[in-house]
Formats: C-alpha cells, structure tokens, sequence
C-alpha cells in the first residue's frame, strides 16, 4: 500500500493524481516553482514544497532536487503525470535507485518505445503493422535516400520526444533537404537528439488509440480505444470514445494489437498505443505513450474504470481491480486553451477575470485553474478539458455544445468559439474526422464572424459594468431574487464565447 506520493508535475494532471489520492487514502506531495506559488494543485495537496530555481530545467525537470524533496518529506513514491520527465527513462531509474516506487512501466520499456526508430523495430518483430517508412541513422543525405525510397508525399519524425516537434511533411523531392535540415534542428533543441526517420504520410487517416493496462500478476488488457484525429499543428484538441469508425471485429483486432505491443516490452502500469487508421481499414502502430494520456478522461467516462487509480494500485503490487473490456455510452474531451485560433493558434496570456464552468448532468472538468489565475507563457496554455457523456454521440455532442454555451471564460483569449464551431460543422456531426480535417475545412485558417467579435465586446463591456456596480440597485424584500443585487447577467440569454 503506497502512503504518500510525490507528484511530479504540476497544473491539471497534479489536481487529477492528488484527488485520487486523496480517495484512495494516500497523502499527496505537491512540488512547485516559485511562480506556481498559490496554485490550485499546491493547494489540495497535503504537502507543498516549493521547487529552487527559476527556469523549467531548474525546477520540474530536476531530477536531483525532486529526489532530494522526496527524501525529506519521507514519500514512498513518485507519480511522474504526463509531460515533464514522466517518458524519461533516466528519472524512472533514479527514482527506483532511491529506493521509492516509481508509478509507471520500467525504464527499460520506456528506451524502447521513447525511441520511435527502436519502437518501430520492435512492433515489426512483434508483428504489429507499422507504417510503411525507413528508420535512418544518419544525416541530411541518408534523410533524402530513404525518402526516395518511401515515396511522396512522406513525414519527417524525429525519434525522439513528440508533440509534433520535430515533424515535417513533405510533398516533393525539391523539398526533401530542406524541411529534413528543419525537423533535425527542431529535434535538437527540443530533446537533445537530431535523429530523424522517414515514413510515408497516410492521407485522410484517423488518429486511433488503444489504452492499456497491466499489472506485475501477468495481466494485460485494453479498455477500448479514442479517436483523437482533430488535431491541430499535430496537437490533439477533440477526443472521444468510442470511434465511430471502428466496428466491433476492428476493435478486438487493434486491442489485440495494443496488448502484443505491451506485452512485447514487458510493460506494467497505463498505457496508450497510438494507430493511424487509414480510409481503406488498415491499421498501422503510430508510436506507445508509456504514461496517463491527456484525454484518458473520455475512456474512464465510457468504461467506468478510474486509471489513476489503478496507476496506483499496480505501482503497489495490487492486481488491476478492472475486468475485461465494458464500454457504455458516448464520451467526447475537448481541450480548452489559451490561445488565438484566428491567428494560427498561438498562445494568449492574460488574467482570468471571469472563469464560470458549465454544469448539469453528464459534465465533468478537468483543470488545475481558476477565476483569478493568471495565465502566462511559462507554461503550456492548455486552461481545462471539458469532457462530457451521454447515452449516444449526438447526445454526446448536444451536450458538449451546450456546456460551450455555458463556459464563460474572460480576460484573455480562448479556442471555446472555435470548439463550439466544431460541434455544429456537418464533418464533425457525421464522425467525418481525420487528422487533416483543421487544415482542409479551413486551408487559410480558422477566423470568427464579426457578429461574434462584436459580441464579444459587448459582454466584456457588461462584465466589466457589472465589476464596478454600474447598474445594480437594491431590490425590494418581496421581490423574486430576494434582496440580491441585480446583474446585466440575468436579463441575457445568448451563446458566450
């Protein structure tokens, strides 16, 4: 039985770890930077101990001082979330060499799949269907020779990290040199490693994901899949479960994937195997994230199975508490960020002024902000995942629309009007997605009507009037809002961006 765990991460993902915790009896460490201080997942740990230093290298991804920390504060073990150094081999090895328990799959499962060149050869011999491509071990000119091999049109992948850094697409030989030159310099300075292979872009393709689980009692199974494939700049922003492209035989064919690939590395804990399901019904493996997804929310909605807390019943030695694959209804995440969709998605900072959740039945919200919090380019400005269930898909998406509705964020600039976009588009509604679908409904780029700029204003006009008290009065004691102050709020009725 784990006692106390140290998370080792912040935001989000350390809010979601400590509530688990918390119901299942286990006292929390919360570490954090100096500009982290205050914030919402420092306070519902038990513990807060503040990180030295003032960059990202100096803070969450210092593997000696979160050892250090964890020794003092007497945790057991360490919890890494995603992001951060949770796919970092050499902290899951510290970690272990310390004597705590690390909560996730060994190192060695973590080299093996971190590296995608390695991975790649290792599902070929596990016979999982891997992309069509050329693994290359050297430079530029090796890059251009296995891309006329391959053929066009091709992707660049860097073979380490992800995110989409590192990648670039390729339609022509003219190209080739110079978007190789870019993807190895990309990879270098994102994870310390230039090494860059080929595979040949699959076109019209849907983004598909197995979770996994197993345990140290030779269990493993899968708990159905998410189709992740509205992305943008290869980042996920809609998921959900299940796909409407999967019939139940490709289901059981891909889990059965799924878990050859777990099982051919030996992987214990939660994990997720990435697919590319192609408009003809083949299905190659894309690449394993040997940690918690983002958007494992949708699968726990659908399947019922807290994986959080089986993360943490494996990690102490506990068989899985989940049986085989149940799913129910229709889950769909959108991620919420703090970003200008009209200009190519680039991050917004700003105050939270006002941040008012939706509600109502079959809603939940993950988030590690709140109204107050000020949002800054420190940090990735993912603001909440807003996941939502309901018996059907179109059940599904009425209410994902209607939650949209609901939100009301102010004080800087979200994508809620671009996602509330994308609930009403008919590609959308008909399950027409694929991970080309941002840049082909909208080549030039995404940008809102003026009625919806000019909305925009007004209501942060009203916002603002309603601040300062402009306009409230008292009511009388037999009045309907029993002597509460009035508020513009109350006599509108529209969508809020």
């Amino acid at each position: 039985m784990l006692k106390r765990v140290l998370i080792a991460n912040r935001g989000e993902i350390a809010c979601r770890i400590i509530r688990a915790c918390k119901e299942a009896g286990i006292e929390s460490v919360a570490i954090h930077a100096a500009n982290d201080s205050g914030a919402l997942f420092t306070e519902l740990a038990d513990i807060a101990v503040e990180l030295e230093g003032n960059t990202i290298a100096e803070t969450y991804l210092n593997i000696e001082q979160i050892l250090t920390i964890a020794k003092d504060v007497a945790a057991d073990s360490i919890h890494p979330g995603y992001g951060f150094l949770s796919e970092r081999a050499e902290f899951a090895s510290a970690v272990m060499e310390a004597d705590l328990i690390w909560i996730g799959p060994s190192p060695q499962a973590i080299i093996e799949m971190g590296d995608k060149m390695t991975a790649r050869r290792t599902m070929r011999a596990a016979e999982v269907p891997v992309i069509p491509g050329e693994e290359v071990e050297g430079g530029v000119e090796e890059i251009i020779a296995a891309a006329a091999k391959v053929g066009y049109p091709l992707l660049l992948k860097a073979s380490a990290g992800g995110g989409g850094k590192g990648m670039r697409a390729v339609h022509s030989p003219e190209d080739v040199r110079e978007a190789a030159e870019g993807a190895m310099r990309e990879a270098l300075n994102s994870f310390g490693d230039d090494r860059v292979y080929v595979e040949r872009l699959l076109s019209g393709s849907r983004h598909i994901e197995i979770q996994v689980l197993a345990d140290n009692h030779g269990n493993t199974i899968h708990l159905g899949e998410r189709e992740c494939s509205i992305q943008r700049r290869h980042q996920k922003v809609f998921e959900e479960s299940p796909s409407v492209a999967l019939e139940p035989e490709l289901r059981q064919q891909m889990g059965e994937a799924a878990i050859a690939a777990a099982e051919a590395v030996s992987f214990v804990g939660a994990g997720t195997v990435e697919f590319l399901l192609t408009p003809q019904g083949e299905f190659f493996f894309l690449e394993m994230n040997t940690r918690i997804q983002v958007e494992h929310p949708v699968t726990e909605l659908v399947t019922g199975v807290d994986l959080v807390r089986e993360q943490l019943r494996i990690a102490a030695g506990e068989k899985m508490s989940c049986e085989e694959l149940q799913m129910r209804g229709h889950a769909i995440e959108v991620r919420l960020y703090a970003e200008d969709p009209s200009n190519n998605f680039l991050p917004a900072i700003g105050d939270l002024l006002t941040f008012i959740a939706p509600q109502g039945p079959g809603i939940r919200l993950d988030t590690g902000v709140r109204q107050g919090d000020a949002v800054t380019p420190d940090y990735d400005p993912m603001l909440a995942k807003l996941i939502v269930w309901a018996p059907s898909r179109q059940e599904a998406l009425q209410r994902l629309a209607r939650a949209l509705d609901e939100f009301i964020i102010l004080g800087c600039t979200t994508n809620i009007r671009f996602l509330r976009e994308l609930c009403d588009h008919p590609d959308v509604i008909d399950g027409w997605t694929t991970t080309d679908m941002i840049e082909r409904l909208w080549p030039d780029g995404w940008s809102p009507d003026m009625t919806g700029r000019t909305l925009d204003a007004a209501y942060l006009a009203v916002n603002a009037a309603e601040a300062s008290g402009y306009g409230r009065k008292n009511m009388s004691s037999g009045s309907s809002n029993d002597g509460e102050s009035a508020t513009p709020f109350t006599t509108l009725s529209r969508r809020y961006p």
